[in-house]
């Protein structure tokens, strides 16, 4: 929750957006679509942002020296957008066991949530996730 409320401090709510574009580029070069298509995906569908509100934000980001547009149509970052990324993530703290349990805990819930039907076709991956787990213990 602390990082979250961090987040919302240091950037803002129209600041969002500009984040999770430049943090998307930092893991590899992406189109508007993808970008678009990787936000939605994140969320769990919740937030799917509008081409009129990336394409622009993409443009400015560009002109800002912040990306840079490439040939083939992909936007990649560079050292002053990586910058910026670092001046808005809080410091991460080391994750504890505590910790990755209690976030494997609220995924589960998430699972439990959306119900058996929309997950069935995965069953041979929670399969496995099962039985790497009960080698732990």
């Amino acid at each position: 929750m602390w990082y979250y409320m961090e987040f919302r401090r240091r950037v803002g709510r129209e600041g969002a957006l500009k984040f999770l574009i430049l943090w998307l580029l930092s893991e590899n070069p992406r189109n508007g679509v993808e970008i678009i298509n990787e936000i939605e995906r994140m969320t769990w569908g919740w937030w799917r942002p509008s081409p009129g509100s990336v394409y622009p934000l993409l443009s400015s980001l560009s002109k800002d020296g912040f990306i840079v547009k490439m040939p083939d149509g992909r936007y990649q970052i560079l050292e002053k957008g990586l910058e910026e990324i670092k001046e808005v993530l809080p410091p991460r703290k080391p994750r504890t066991v505590e910790d990755i349990l209690n976030e494997i805990e609220g995924y589960i819930s998430y699972l439990e949530e959306i119900g058996k039907d929309k997950i069935s076709h995965y069953k041979s991956k929670v399969e496995a996730i099962k039985i790497r787990l009960e080698k732990l213990i």
